[in-house]
């Protein structure tokens, strides 16, 4: 089949979240299983220049946008196989920033971003039998195909499918702006359609009009379905729920390898361990914690928003910090909580480091060199965060929610199983308590909890499983048609 992915992010290109993880990695499976997928993207200013060298020129066109007329260049390469699209305005991308604020700006840039990954199907010569949208960024595509487009013969057999990677965002903006954008209808301005409290959510849009809608894991396909977790959606999801799959994200096992990452301190395996020691001595001496191998090192790499479950961990740090054990983190967010793990810097020195940055170089070394994982999540569409902790042998300790309950199996002290520790409501000291449980468990059972580390490692989160259900959803959509031209290269 021919799959064109549209997405705001994807690694090595560019990366806030987890977003662009799954758009880098679920294409290359799923060109694995023969399916001739692409990839379209914005171009950033951020956009590292060693992949801008390898862009080629595709096409350009000017394309009406409101009152005025855009330009839109089509640029390309090949990475690992997948042929990538990149939109090229200079107004709306070349920016120092990736995402600005919710306002009419934000509105223009991907009301104009999902009107070029429609228009430039023909100029690429690439129609395919499903367009694969990711959360509300790209959430007006299917829109603008159900509504402007079907009218065109080359446009009527492209299905779409959804993803909700997060649906606490939902692209709401004001409905006069877009429409004099887009020209999508007052008659469609209604509650069954596109009008959301008053305006436009791109989201809302994409989950009317998509053929089918999927999220990024099973349980969190449940939970949106509920008022507490559907942000004032859940009554279109639950009309849905005949279209809405949830299907687990999973991770690059080559990518994410202790064995073999040249960057790490030491490297190590389910079967020899020993490296891991090495890269905890040298986590603890980049983040000025104390040299003290016996100590378990708790760490938290995450956007430092209550969403997060940071706000867990600010009611009850005091109490952590009176165990013996280190803490450390990585991450950016708001400011109050960067100002407390500053502070707990200042009052447990050698106890408590926190860088506040995004470094994915830090982050594998913070993921091979600590002993556990907190991951207290108010909800968690899916996380990537718990999978790769695991690959690197450190167990973590999460909330039972979303794709952290997928993914975490707690740890049983009866039966000796489990890949980590979970606690199941949303309150400070019952994930006091679960830490305290898991550091007792480091300090007195090493036996077992060298068990755990080897179960988890060997735990399979790899994209395999879901590329093949992927593949499933889009085959009930369209039958293939003639693939196109494959890429001619491998860089």
């Amino acid at each position: 089949m021919k799959i064109l992915f549209a997405a705001s992010e994807c690694v090595p290109f560019v990366k806030t979240g987890g977003l662009a993880d799954v758009v880098g990695a679920l294409p290359q499976e799923l060109l694995k299983l023969g399916h001739d997928v692409r990839v379209i993207l914005p171009k950033y200013a951020a956009m590292a220049e060693e992949h801008k060298e390898k862009l080629s020129h595709v096409c350009h066109f000017q394309m009406p946008l409101g009152w005025r007329s855009q330009y839109c260049g089509i640029e390309t390469l090949v990475y690992k196989n997948v042929r990538f699209y990149f939109v090229d305005n200079e107004y709306y991308f070349g920016r120092a920033y990736v995402y600005g604020s919710f306002n009419n700006d934000e509105a223009e840039r991907f009301a104009y971003f999902s009107k070029a990954v429609v228009e430039a199907m023909p100029r690429i010569g690439f129609f395919p039998d499903v367009l694969h949208c990711n959360d509300w960024q790209t959430g007006l595509c299917p829109a603008l195909l159900k509504l402007k487009y079907l009218m065109l013969p080359d446009y009527r057999n492209v299905k779409t499918a959804l993803t909700i990677h997060n649906l606490c965002y939902q692209g709401s903006f004001a409905w006069d702006f877009v429409e004099e954008l887009l020209s999508l209808g007052a008659e469609n301005f209604t509650a069954d359609k596109l009008e959301y409290h008053g305006g436009i959510s791109f989201l809302k849009a994409g989950l009317v009009y998509a053929d089918t809608v999927t999220t990024v894991s099973p349980t969190y396909a449940r939970e949106i379905q509920t008022e507490a977790y559907g942000y004032g959606l859940d009554g279109l999801l639950r009309a849905r729920s005949a279209s809405l799959t949830g299907i687990l994200n999973g991770i690059d096992k080559k990518e994410y390898d202790p064995a073999r990452e040249a960057a790490l301190a030491a490297n190590f395996s389910v079967k020899d361990l020993s490296g891991k020691a090495a890269c905890k001595a040298a986590l603890q001496s980049e983040m000025e914690l104390d040299a003290r191998p016996d100590t378990p090192v708790v760490a938290i790499v995450a956007r430092l928003t209550g969403q997060k479950g940071i706000d867990l961990v600010e009611r009850v740090l005091a109490d952590m910090m009176r165990q013996d054990l280190q803490l450390c983190v990585l991450g950016r967010g708001e400011p109050r909580y960067e100002q407390l793990f500053s502070w707990a810097a200042w009052r447990y020195p050698g106890r408590v480091g926190a860088r506040y940055e995004l470094n994915e170089a830090l982050s594998r070394r913070i993921y091979a060199g600590a002993d556990m994982f907190l991951m207290p999540s108010q909800f968690e569409p899916c996380g990537l965060s718990q999978l790769i902790a695991m690959r690197y042998g450190t167990l973590p300790i999460v909330r039972e929610t979303g794709g952290l309950i997928d993914t975490v199996r707690p740890y049983n002290k009866f039966t000796g199983e489990g890949t980590g520790f979970s606690f199941a409501n949303y309150n400070a000291h019952e994930m006091l308590y679960t830490v305290e449980r898991a550091v007792s468990l480091y300090k007195e059972e090493p036996e077992a909890w060298t068990r755990m580390m080897q179960r988890a490692m060997r735990k399979n989160f790899s994209w395999d499983a879901s590329a093949k259900s992927y593949a499933a959803l889009y085959a009930g959509l369209a039958a293939p048609r003639a693939g196109g031209e494959p890429p001619e290269e491998i860089e």
